[in-house]
């Protein structure tokens, strides 16, 4: 008898107890150091979106288990700070007898504490959860406010956390040469060519996607991510060193670490930083993911912290050849899922399906090309009102079977050793209404204008982020999230610098690789989303007389029909959904089984075709 793998994904109800009982454990504690307030972010001493489960610790203390947040814990009063993708989830998963949910369109948690913060007031710290530009803007509204603020050596919810999971200890691996598409060493050199050219003497390299992208490692410390935890020492001169969190490292990957680097403990780490600050050296601090309490250590042993951008993370946005070939075969095979997913769907929603069930298939979907090594993030899978909710995460005292006459929308994406995938569809459950179309026919317009753009070397997310609003816009309406971020080669699925948003200033260069995925959410009603992963290329224009950039669509998935107004669309933007269609159904077909074949021809016939 054969039992089948353990699933990636669980659908568990987040485990914790009053919010009043926890606030009021951290508030004793606070008392215990004469303290008055603590700032609790959704971050590990990464600064990382995605953190292991001893540091998720916003969840723990207020419910919340949304990727990005914020707690403000005072003596009389809790405030939690999130952006929009979370204002609808949030209220529904904290006390908001004892926590406030403040969206950050209303207030930022300075801003907030400019008011709430009482004269002589001490607001406490941990150094390792903050950036050092994050700190200085609490100290500036600690100041305003007339308090101070003060770094607390351990941290305060760890002391009240009964049970606190143990460190991630998982298995570190070498990340073949083939698929990096260049050597560890290479990639060595090039970051000493940086560090010389900034005047700079070495490179603490923090975040642990630029550790596992400099040496061509993948480890299995995050959930859904393959990242060691840990840091580098680099100098500019002499070997690097290694310190990874987990002992657990392949025999294969030590040996081809043996000329390049020392593997050290990573209690080690910040002795060997007081030591090579000790001579004045300038050592450069990402400015992202470098903890606050990396600055403390270099200044302290005679060193200067030189804030900036880690080399590294533009080095590793721009997708080398290896890598692109990776990442499209990787959404060919996705592609093929997805497909299959998308054609069960419209033949078991007549007998209804659960959430959780969607969830389920896709992911056997996916295991069944006998090449997955986890899904990207867990699934968004949410129907009718649960798809208003952008991050909306089932669990099972949230599920529901999808109605007829509902919209569905499941957000999911895959790790493969080649490829991170990310794709976004809605589904029509039985006859949608005409304002479900009206809407959904107004962010293809937006998804094709973005996958259509054309725009000079240069250009920014920033940019071009309106021409996926336009036709929303239009009709009075708009959606609070970016239109597009980053994506990693069997890396984060979330990936910086690149992104396609209001705050996105880093230039689009060819190689980046990022999602386009304008939406639409009806609180209480329904949601909208359409995505696709685009790469940035060189595009020639005729008669033209300035460089052009534009993307290819590298996701292959059919768009429901069903759902488009035909009356809306252009004739450019019929065209490129009638090209886009034949594309995924030349791509996918042959390697489809007769039924699913069929589904697919019928799915991606051209728009006036009956």
């Amino acid at each position: 008898m054969t039992t089948s793998p353990p699933r990636f994904q669980t659908f568990d109800d987040p485990s914790h107890a009053k919010g009043s009982e926890r606030i009021e454990a951290l508030r004793a504690a606070l008392r215990e150091i004469r303290a008055d307030g603590f700032v609790v972010p959704r971050a590990d001493e990464h600064q990382s979106e995605y953190v292991p489960a001893q540091a998720e610790r916003l969840a723990w203390l207020t419910g919340f288990t949304g990727s990005a947040g914020l707690a403000v814990v005072l003596t009389e009063e809790a405030a939690l700070f999130v952006d929009g993708r979370y204002t609808l989830q949030a209220p529904e998963q904290v006390d908001t007898g004892t926590i406030t949910v403040v969206p950050l369109t209303e207030a930022t948690p300075e801003a907030w504490l400019g008011t709430h913060l009482k004269p002589g007031q001490v607001l406490a710290y941990d150094p390792w959860l903050h950036t050092p530009d994050g700190v200085a803007r609490l100290e500036r509204a600690a100041s305003k406010a007339g308090g101070t603020l003060r770094p607390v050596p351990d941290n305060l919810v760890d002391a009240v956390w009964a049970g606190r999971p143990r460190p991630p200890a998982g298995r570190v691996v070498a990340h073949p040469d083939a698929l990096a598409g260049e050597t560890r060493g290479e990639k060595l050199d090039r970051i000493r060519a940086a560090l010389a050219e900034g005047g700079l003497d070495a490179l603490v390299i923090s975040d642990p996607h630029n550790l596992a992208w400099t040496f061509n490692l993948r480890g299995a410390d995050i959930p859904h991510t393959p990242l060691a935890l840990g840091y580098a020492l680099v100098p500019r001169e002499g070997r690097a060193s290694l310190y990874l969190t987990s002992p657990d490292i392949e025999a294969d990957l030590r040996a081809a670490l043996a000329g390049l680097a020392d593997i050290r403990p990573r209690a080690a780490f910040e002795e060997d930083l007081a030591g090579l600050c000790k001579a004045a050296a300038r050592v450069r601090l990402d400015a992202a993911t470098g903890a606050s309490a990396l600055k403390d250590r270099v200044e302290a042993a005679g060193g200067v912290a030189d804030l900036g951008a880690d080399p590294v993370t533009a080095m590793k946005a721009i997708k080398n050849a290896a890598e692109i070939a990776g990442t499209r075969a990787a959404h060919h095979r996705d592609g093929l899922a997805v497909t299959r997913f998308l054609a069960w769907l419209d033949h078991a929603a007549a007998e209804g399906v659960s959430e959780i069930a969607a969830v389920e298939a896709l992911e056997d979907f996916r295991r069944e090309s006998g090449l997955l090594r986890d899904v990207s993030f867990p699934t968004i899978s949410g129907s009718g009102p649960n798809g208003a909710i952008v991050h909306y995460r089932v669990t099972r005292a949230t599920d529901r079977t999808a109605r007829p006459g509902e919209l569905f929308l499941i957000d999911s994406g895959a790790q493969y050793a080649d490829g991170t995938t990310d794709i976004t569809r809605t589904v029509a459950i039985g006859t949608p209404t005409d304002e479900m179309r009206d809407r959904f026919t107004r962010v293809l317009k937006g998804h094709i204008a973005i996958a259509r753009a054309s725009f000079p070397e240069g250009t920014t997310g920033a940019q071009i982020d309106a021409f996926a609003r336009a036709s929303l816009w239009e009709a009075g309406l708009d959606y609070d999230h970016g239109t597009g971020h980053g994506v990693g080669a069997f890396l984060s699925v979330h990936e910086g610098p690149q992104r396609i948003a209001k705050t996105g200033t880093v230039a689009l260069r060819p190689g980046m690789i990022l999602s386009n995925e304008p939406g639409y959410y009806r609180t209480r009603a329904y949601g909208i989303r359409i995505e696709n992963l685009i790469l940035v290329e060189a595009r020639a224009i005729p008669c033209g007389d300035r460089p052009m950039l534009g993307f290819e669509t590298l996701t292959l998935a059919p768009i429901d029909r069903r759902l488009i107004d035909p009356a809306l669309l252009g004739p450019a933007e019929t065209a490129w959904l009638d090209a886009y269609h034949a594309r995924v159904r030349q791509a996918l077909s042959p390697d489809l089984d007769a039924p699913t074949r069929d589904w697919l021809a019928a799915a991606t016939r051209p728009l006036g075709a009956r």
